[in-house]
């Protein structure tokens, strides 16, 4: 992995927690927000793991092949905080494209709001602070 393939996936990552944000941010009591919001959590989610596994090649750590693998190994270097709330954040995940209970949408919506959100803040910043001292 070089330093520019490591800088777009950074860029690719912050675009897609933008986005998230912006849906979070949006106060209306409609599902068509939830559903919006979950689908912009799963892509962030996805560009998040993937984002991880680049820095890690980068530096040098390799043969990770899954965003669990990936999770603790971050984890482990310290790119991220609380490994984990990123394993529950990926069960999360995983459940978000067979959410037909609409309970259990606005459950993890208010987990995306209120829990996630944070985590994928840190991410992109920490990323960036490592890759100013190496």
């Amino acid at each position: 992995m070089n330093e520019e393939r490591l800088y777009e996936k950074l860029n690719d990552y912050k675009r897609a927690f933008t986005r998230l944000e912006n849906a979070i941010n949006i106060t209306i009591e409609d599902d068509i927000v939830y559903d919006g919001t979950i689908q912009r959590f799963e892509f962030t989610f996805e560009l998040s793991w993937k984002l991880m596994k680049a820095f890690l090649e980068y530096t040098g750590i390799s043969e990770i092949r899954s965003p669990r693998a990936t999770i603790k190994e971050s984890f482990s270097y310290g790119l991220i905080e609380d490994g984990e709330k990123w394993l529950e954040m990926m069960v999360d995940r995983n459940k978000t494209p067979h959410l037909y209970d609409e309970g259990e949408a606005k459950l993890i919506y208010e987990k995306i709001k209120n829990k996630y959100h944070y985590l994928l803040s840190q991410l992109a910043k920490k990323i960036e602070a490592e890759l100013n001292q190496i």
